[in-house]
Order: structure tokens, then sequence, then C-alpha cells
């Protein structure tokens, strides 16, 4: 869908554009499109290039700067250093061969001596050149004819992250080109994004040009990393799937700790999140993507006095995220010079203003640590995001659920969002459907006024559904308290009835202009006799039923009765021609005659042969064939044999066709009006989209919840005053029947348990004893709670904590030199730092990961210093010797997971009890994972030979239990049929390709299963490969990165099971040969082939067709 949603999207003009440029037809009345296709953003500085006369003000300027060859300014090297290192990270071979022929003298790369790279004034080059001064850390494509082309550093760009081959090939006398069709711009803007590019989209202006005149050009529009292109979307009916913004992110050091700003280009917005911890602020580069990453000069010196960052100690954990990114470091002011860097990027004028999002709010909990983000299933498994809301609530809602859960709220918006949660529980009524609609999308189609039908009527559904809420008495209180989350989501502060009102204003003015009555009479396309109805839908269709028609009744009207004249134009040049042939009795090949629609070339003409008298006699029907002429395509050629047209025809056609296209226009008009309207309330839809967003995310959830029987938990708030004494029930966290999230409740399968927490927790327990699960299922209810949702338990009475940090299982970091042991006591650190009479501490198995004895010790001093803190906790383990340290801590109490003795067998309970557990059931365990018998036994002999005045009552050994192995395993049988297949074609392909070898006794082709990938060893080869796809249908291509197209091709719908035959040749033109080769004469030998079309052309992505002598005849 997106692909056909580019094609229309930039060629958003008429179809029938070949009307400007047919010598047969011209048309005087018909103007150049209209400024206002252009993004208000860049019209007052846009760059349109349309002949030299125009060009005379900027000629004398630029040449000094952009055509000299020696004159670079300071930012344009800096640009071009920019550039070297992202190339310097190509790896295909075709691409560093293109690279070997840049000149980093301009921002282009172009070296002017080699062919097709001169920079004269005027030409397409120099044109190229003055778009790439304006966003020089943009890819460039340019419109040209029915392609966008790129050249020298762009064209490297594209043949190595888009997949694209350069053009004419690769000879080394030209300067890099490539670039792809106008079909497949979408793919192409997508490689690109994907992979961190932004990209400059320059268009062609459509229309009539002089005689030797070169067309114009101006910059459309630009696509970033979650930000696509949208130029021409008005136009269409298509839907443009937009990503999740990714904002340009700044990174700085204080004394409060880490800040973080995110400043997002599309909302003209920033957030700013400062004291974040090192974890945290990891936890949010995890968690959302981000477009550039500018790190301070602040980062430099760590809390080891170091300038070396993340050398040691704290800093360490942010340098390994942020050293596998692009960065680039920065000075001064955070704020001020962060955003005059994204000006710089985006290309904005200095005025451009960005409106903070920050909702100033004291005592909010700390964002969750990475570690325990990670552990509860916000970031990874079990997932905690699955269980809160249903299955088919996804996108937006869930998102902003994962917002919520990593960025706890404050205690008043928990309570609200507690409290409109019960509220929706209990609602009798019927409630919207909650149209969740991108305010960054929004803003973007917006502003540059490409929100096409589609998307107002999105709009107008959102309107419409919060005013339903207003008008609903049990749903009119839920909206009033979605007011404050909203507030907190979107940084912006509306009051209640301001917010009703503009609603009401927005939606009836979309009411006023939209058409959303499919039965009004306009709406329907024109139908005259004697002219295929297909024809006037396909050129109507794109205009009729988008908006009112007492807005276009003028354009209806000239539409109607140019259709008219078409239709009586048809019956008096083509009918009495067809009722001639008709009147005609002949045997086979007698005359043929018809009324037909030439899709392609939007006309109707006859379409006859054999019609023509051998004797003229003046009979009916003659006058009208003389006036037949042949009809011609939109560059003057000849159609066909069959196809003819008249005078008449062609005029009212003419007419036809500028009246539908008026129509359009002026319909195009009216929705960019409306776009300019709505850019004044835009604060208030984007508030009324998020509130949707919201609506949609605690509906769902307070469904899930009642269906896994959780409930709402008393949430107790703290005291401010950091002298007074807690509030009644501040200091103490209730779980009664609480159940692990992952279990579903309903279904009976839990185990419960009751946490009653007024200190801290030391906890002891047998191996697969529940120990991980319980800090799980508390760090999880806890967090629940302080977001205000519901909890997995029976009753819960939650402290609104500061902040919640789990600590389970470490592992080590190769990349950073550490060991499992290192990244453990850098995770501990952090928490004892932080932790505050307010904080719930949750460390599972301290110490687990050096000696005995000093972890033991270790662990100790931990546990002390948790004490101290006051807060909340537990700290689990199976170092036992901690009980005999002389440890000073007052308020620990001991628990354990409870285990029982069932017919002779020692099994955990997964009860939480009082007391200290020292049984590990570690044989057990092993036993039960499948470690071998005569391990088991040697080690329990050891254990008694050396524990056994320790054991209290000698190793329980369970009776053997034999287990079979036979069902285990599913034998599959070989098919031979599909291997005696593959052998056939495996030896086509080497026949084939060996007449064009100079070795073919070298050859060799090598099959990868469905499951397999292919070797190391054609990594950079050039390989032509065969896919066998599900179907029984072939595949053939040619690529340099054959691991990277075999995960490309797997990773569509339906080919996730294909497997590959491929052959290692030398260089990419012997390669593009083969491939043209292998589809031409499988096909001939009988093969059904997917990609048959490719073996007649040579470009992009296909290799050229071969000559007759190259053809080879099998035998």
């Amino acid at each position: 869908m997106h692909w056909i949603a580019t094609r229309n999207a930039v060629v958003s003009f008429p179809k029938w554009r070949f009307l400007f440029r047919s010598s047969y037809r011209t048309y005087s009345s018909l103007k150049p499109s209209s400024p206002i296709l252009l993004n208000r953003r860049y019209s007052e500085g846009i760059y349109c290039l349309r002949d030299r006369k125009s060009l005379k003000g900027i000629t004398t300027a630029s040449k000094k700067v952009k055509t000299s060859s020696d004159v670079l300014t300071d930012k344009d090297l800096s640009h071009l250093v920019w550039w070297k290192e992202r190339l310097q990270t190509c790896k295909k071979p075709s691409t560093l061969q293109l690279i070997e022929r840049l000149m980093y003298t301009n921002l282009l790369g172009l070296d002017p001596s080699l062919r097709n790279g001169s920079l004269k004034d005027g030409n397409l080059n120099w044109e190229m050149l003055q778009f790439k001064s304006r966003f020089p850390r943009e890819v460039l494509l340019c419109r040209v004819g029915d392609f966008y082309e790129a050249i020298g550093i762009d064209a490297c760009i594209l043949v190595e992250y888009a997949g694209l081959n350069p053009f004419g090939g690769l000879r080394s006398d030209s300067v890099p080109k490539a670039g792809c069709p106008v079909v497949n711009l979408r793919q192409t803007l997508d490689d690109l994004t994907r992979n961190g590019y932004s990209v400059c989209i320059v268009e062609e202006v459509q229309g009539p040009t002089q005689a030797r005149s070169r067309k114009g050009r101006f910059i459309s529009g630009h696509a970033h990393p979650g930000s696509p292109y949208v130029y021409g979307l008005v136009g269409v009916d298509h839907d443009l799937d937009f990503p999740e913004p990714m904002p340009v992110v700044g990174i700085s050091r204080s004394a409060r700790g880490y800040c973080m700003i995110s400043i997002f280009e599309t909302m003209k917005a920033y957030s700013l999140d400062d004291g974040l911890t090192e974890e945290a602020l990891v936890t949010k580069l995890r968690t959302r993507r981000c477009h550039h990453l500018f790190l301070h000069a602040s980062l430099r010196h760590n809390a080891s006095g170091t300038c070396r960052w993340g050398e040691f100690g704290e800093g360490g954990l942010l340098w390994g995220e942020c050293s596998g990114r692009n960065f680039e470091w920065f000075e001064g002011d955070t704020l001020s010079e962060l955003l005059s860097r994204v000006k710089d990027v985006y290309g904005l004028d200095d005025e451009v203003s960005f409106r903070n999002v920050n909702v100033p709010s004291k005592n909010r909990p700390r964002p969750l640590h990475l570690g325990t983000a990670t552990q509860i299933g916000s970031l990874g498994v079990p997932c905690l995001l699955k269980v809160l809301l249903p299955s088919t609530c996804s996108g937006l809602p869930s998102l902003y659920v994962r917002d919520l859960l990593l960025n706890p709220p404050a205690y008043d918006i928990a309570l609200k969002i507690q409290e409109t949660c019960k509220l929706m529980s209990i609602v009798t009524c019927s409630i919207p459907e909650f149209t969740c609609l991108s305010s960054a999308k929004l803003v973007k189609l917006l502003e540059q006024r490409e929100a096409n039908y589609i998307e107002f009527c999105r709009i107008k559904n959102v309107l419409d559904e919060v005013l339903h809420m207003y008008k609903h008495a049990e749903l009119v209180e839920i909206l009033k308290l979605l007011m404050d989350p909203t507030w907190v989501a979107t940084g912006l502060k509306i009051d209640f009835e301001t917010f009703v009102n503009e609603c009401h204003w927005a939606s009836d003015t979309i009411g006023e202009m939209i058409s959303l009555d499919d039965n009004e009479s306009h709406q329907n396309v024109s139908k005259c006799a004697n002219v295929p109805n297909e024809f006037f839908y396909d050129m109507e269709s794109s205009w009729r039923g988008r908006v009112k028609g007492i807005h276009i009744e003028k354009e209806i009207t000239q539409v109607e009765k140019s259709a008219e004249a078409l239709s009586l134009a048809v019956a008096e040049d083509f009918l009495p021609i067809i009722s001639r042939i008709k009147a005609t009795t002949a045997s086979l090949g007698g005359p043929k005659g018809e009324i037909a629609y030439a899709r392609e070339h939007e006309s109707v003409w006859f379409k006859g042969k054999r019609f023509t008298p051998s004797i003229w006699a003046g009979t009916a029907g003659e006058d009208q064939i003389k006036q037949l002429k042949p009809a011609f395509d939109s560059k003057g050629k000849k159609v066909g044999e069959e196809w003819f047209t008249t005078p008449k025809v062609e005029a009212a056609l003419v007419r036809y066709h500028e009246a539908s296209e008026n129509a359009k226009t002026r319909v195009l008009e009216l929705l960019r009006e409306l776009s300019v309207k709505l850019q004044t309330k835009i604060n208030v839809l984007v508030f009324a989209s998020m509130l949707l967003v919201i609506s949609k995310a605690l509906f769902a959830h307070a469904c899930e919840g009642r269906r896994r029987k959780w409930v709402f938990p008393t949430l107790v708030r703290f005291s401010t005053d950091e002298g007074a004494k807690p509030l009644d029930g501040a200091s103490r966290m209730k779980l009664t029947g609480l159940s692990p999230y992952w279990f579903d409740v309903s279904s009976g399968t839990a185990v419960h348990n009751t946490v009653d927490m007024q200190s801290l927790f030391l906890l002891t327990g047998p191996n697969g004893g529940g120990k991980s699960s319980l800090l799980r299922s508390i760090c999880a209810a806890a967090l629940l709670g302080i977001s205000g949702l519901m909890v997995p338990a029976e009753s819960a009475s939650i402290p609104h904590f500061d902040s919640i940090m789990l600590h389970m299982k470490s592992y080590d970091s190769p990349v950073d030199g550490k060991s499992s042991f290192q990244v453990e006591m850098s995770e501990i650190r952090s928490i004892v730092s932080q932790a505050t009479s307010r904080s719930l501490v949750l460390i599972d198995e301290i110490c687990r990961g050096t000696e005995t004895a000093k972890g033991t010790c270790i662990a100790g001093s931990v546990v002390e210093s948790l004490d101290t803190s006051g807060c909340l906790g537990i700290v689990s383990t199976h170092l036992h010797g901690i009980f005999s340290l002389p440890l000073a801590a007052k308020n620990i109490t001991y628990k354990a997971m409870g285990a029982e003795n069932v017919e002779g067998q020692t099994k955990p309970t997964w009860k939480l009890t009082d007391g200290v557990c020292r049984e590990s059931l570690a044989f057990e365990t092993a036993k039960r994972e499948g470690v071998p018998e005569t391990i088991i036994q040697r080690a329990e002999a050891l254990y008694l030979s050396v524990y056994a005045k320790d054991a209290s009552s000698g190793v329980v050994k369970p009776d053997k239990i034999v287990t079979s192995s036979n069902n285990d395993q599913q034998i599959r049988k070989p098919v031979s049929s599909e291997r005696s297949l593959e052998k056939d074609l495996a030896k086509a392909i080497i026949k084939i390709c060996g007449k064009k070898m100079i070795e073919p006794e070298a050859l060799e082709c090598l099959s990868i299963g469905a499951r397999e990938l292919p070797p190391p060893s054609t990594v950079g080869s050039s390989c032509v490969y065969v896919m066998r796809r599900p179907d029984k249908r072939l595949y053939i291509g040619q690529t340099d990165d054959l691991e990277g197209r075999i995960r490309s091709h797997r990773a569509k719908e339906g080919l996730q099971g294909s497997s590959f035959l491929y052959l290692m040749v030398q260089g990419k033109s012997m390669a593009c040969q083969l491939e043209t080769l292998l589809i031409n004469q499988l096909h001939e030998q009988g093969y059904s082939l997917a990609n048959l079309a490719d073996g007649k052309h040579r470009n992009f992505g296909t290799s050229s067709s071969l000559s007759a002598s190259d053809v080879v005849s099998i035998s």
C-alpha cells in the first residue's frame, strides 16, 4: 500500500501530464502548479530554479562560494568530515569503488575532471549543489523525469543502503551516480531513514516549458528517521504509516546528575529530564531511538576523576551505550546550543521557537533503572506490557502505558489515573471507538498542508468522540479526570470548557467542508452514453466525494458539460463506424471496431482493424472513417495500429480533462485552506488526540484487569516535609494474595503470597523455590500501583515510592571489559547511593559472582547500608554465612521460601514464610535439568564427605527415574523428489553459467536450506542466487551482500521458508550478466519465475539484457 501511496503522492499532478508535452495537443489555458503546493516552512527561502534570467541574483553571489573548488567555509569542511566518517563504514565492493572517485572539494563530492562532473553555472549538477548547500547533511534526491537521481556522496549512500546499482555501471571515468524510479521512492526513503539518514527531496515543476529551457525545481519536503515524506499526500486517498517520532537527544552532566534533552522537530517541542541516574538515562536511550545524539563536554569527567570517560566507575554503562552509536560532542549552554544544532540539522530559521513540554512536579518518582525495566518486562521478559492490555490493543496506547511505567507519574496524577480506571471499569454505557491519531503525524500534515480527506475524517472522529464523552453523563466525569494525565503527556494546559468549545468549533469547521454523506448526488462520477464508465471513474474518483458540493458547484457543472460534449463527439465520430461494421457480415477476418478506454493514456479512442472500405462508394460511415487519424501517446509516438481518434474527439477530451483538473485543483485548494484554519487550533487537536490515546489505553487496561481479577490498590502518600513523621501506612507495603503477573489468576494456576513489609527482608530459599519470581511480582505490583494501574493481588496497600529498584542476575560485558561481578557492583553502587527511606529495593542473590567469603562480607555490608537508609525491600541470597556475620542492622526481618517433604523428596511450596532456609535443593535441580546421574551421585558423595556435620538430615536420595527419549525426537524423512528437483536445478544453473565463464569447471552451485544462512566466505563477494519460494516459483538475483539479501527476502510475508542456490563470481558486472542469462534461459526450460520481467532491462537492481551472441542454447 505504501508504494501506491507514494506513487500518487509524489505524482500529485494530473495523470495526463502528456497533454502538456504532446505536439498534437496544446493547452494555453493551463497554468503551472500553484505555489500553494509548496511547504510553507520552506516557502520563503526555497530555491526554485527555472531559467537563467531568474537566477541572476543567485549566480553572482554563489559563484564565489559554491562553484570554486578551492574555497570552502569552515562549516562546509565540517560537513565533509561528517560524510567521510559515514563513508568509512561502507562495506559493499561497488560502494567502495564509487568512493574512490570522490573529491572533497565541494559538498557533493564531485570530481569536475570526471565525466558528467562539471559544476558549470546553470547545469543540473550546479542546481543540485545549491540545494545541497541548504541541507548539507541530508541525502539529496533530485527528480529528473521519471527518476530520482543522486550524485557524488549521495550516490554512494544510495548504493550502500538502498540496494541500488550505480548508473552506468562501475566505469571509472564517470562521477558516482545512482537513483530510483518514481514508483520506488517510498522503499528507497524507508531504506535510508532506517539506517539513520535524512533525505531532501527535490521535485520538478510540472507544466509546459519553453523550448530548450530547463525545468524549474524546488525542495518539496524531507524524510527523517521517524518523520516520513508527505508531499502530495493531500491529493490521494491512501494512508501513510507514521512511525514513532525520533528526537534529537542531548546528554550532559551536572551536580544534580545526568540531564537528557529530547527535541522533537515535528512537534516544535522539547522535554528536559534532569537529575537522572546513569541507569535511568541508559533505559531512556534504549527505549527510544534518536535521530541524532549529542554529548556535552561535561561528560568527559566522571566520578573517578579521569577525563577518559567510561574508564572507571560511574559513566561506564553510559559510555558502553553511546560508543556503539554515532554521536557528536558539543559545548556551551546545553539547551541553547542543542537547539541551535537542531536548527542546523533541519534547516530551520533562527526565529523558529520550541515549546517546553515538561510539567513541573515535585516528588515525582525517579525513572526506572535499566535492570528494573528489563527484569519486569517493560523492556525484557516476562513482558509486563503484554498482560496489562488485551492483545487487540497495540500501537499508541501500548506506547503510552510503556512510557507511564518507565516514568511513573506524581502522586496526584497517579490518583487521577486510578480513579479514571475505576470509573471505566463500572460504566454501563457504550464507549467510543477511541480513534488513535499520532500527534506528530497530525502536526506535520497540517503544517505542510498535506492532510487529505481520510485524515480530516479521522480528525473529525477524534473531536466527535471527545464531544460524545462530554455529552454523556457517565463519561463526562472520565473526560474531566483525563485532563491532567493528558496535560502531563503533552505539556499543554487547557481549561476544560475551553477545550470542549474548541473541539466543537474544529468539528463544525471540518463538517462544513468535508463531504460525509455518500448519498449526495454530486459525489457520483459522470455517466454518459457511448463513453466507458471506467474512464469517468478513473478521471473523477480522485476528487469526487472529498468536499461538499456547495463549494465546487461551478467546477462540477463544467465537468458535467464537458463529459456530455465528449459523449456527443464520440457518438458523431465513432458510432457511424461501429454501425457500419455491425452491418457488415463476413466470415473470419472481417472488420472489427469498438469504442475503447485506453487506460494508460487516459483517453477514449476508436479501436479497430480492417474497417477501411476497399471501394469508397459514399455509404454511411465513410466520412467518419476518412476523419480518423492514428492516436499518439504523450511523447508523440504512435500508440498502435489499432487505435484511432479524430480532431473533434481530441478537442472534447482536452476540454473534459481541463474541467476535471480544475475541479481537482479546487478541491485540493479547499483541503489546504482547511489545514490552514485548523493550524490555529493545533494545540487543541494534539491534546484531543492524546486524550483519546490515554482513554483507549486505560479502558483496555480496566477490561483486562477485570478479566484477570486484579484489584485497585490503596495508594499511600509520603509526607512532603522531610522532617515530618511518615503518614499512616506510608512506611508499610502490604500485598494480600499476590500472584505472579505473568500467570492468569482466573485460570487458577497461580500460587498466592501475602507480603507485609515494614522493613528490609533478608530472603533465603531453595533453587527453584520462587525467590526471583517473588521479587519480580512485588516489583511489578509496586510499579503498577504508583502508576495508578491495577495490581495482581486480592488487596494491596502501596506507598508512593520515590524509586523502585530491582537487581537480578548480572552478565558480563566484554565490550566494556567488565566481568559479571563488576557489572553487578556497578548496579549495586547505583542502588545504594540512590536508596532513601521512600525507596523500594529488591536485590536477587547478591554477590553470586565472586569468592564466597568476601562476597558474603560485601553482601552483609550492603544489607547494613540499606537498613540504615530505612528503605523497604528484599535482599535474597544463598550465602548462608551472612547469618554468622556481626551485622549492625536493626530492622532486618528474616524470610524464607517454604519447602516440604513429599514421599521422601523435598519440594518447594513457593510460599513466603518466616525464618531462614538453608536447603538449596541443588542436587534435585541439577537432576531435573538433565545432569548425568553419575555426576549427581559423585556430588552427593563429596558433599557428605565435607559438609556431613552441617547437614541436618543428610542428603535426600530420590528414587531413580528412568526416562526414555524415544518420543523426544522427531525423525524427518528426506523428500527424495525435493532433493532431486534441487539437483536438477543446480545442474541447469551450472550448465547455463558455465558457457559464459572462462573457467566453467571452477563453478560450484551451493545450497542454503530454509533455516540456514550463507557461510562467512560469501562476505564481500559478488553472488548470483536463485531463491526457491514456497509456491515453487523461482526468484533470480545478484548481490554483494548475500546474507543481508536472504534476510530481506525471508522477512517478507510468505517467504520465510525459502531455500537458496548460489554461485560466487568475479565482479558485479559478471553477476549482472549471469542474473539476466539465468532469468531468460531457465524460463525457456520451463521453470516458473517470479521476476521474469527483470531479464529485459538493466536499471535499479536488475541486470542488463544480453545480446544475441550472449544467449546460451541448451540442448
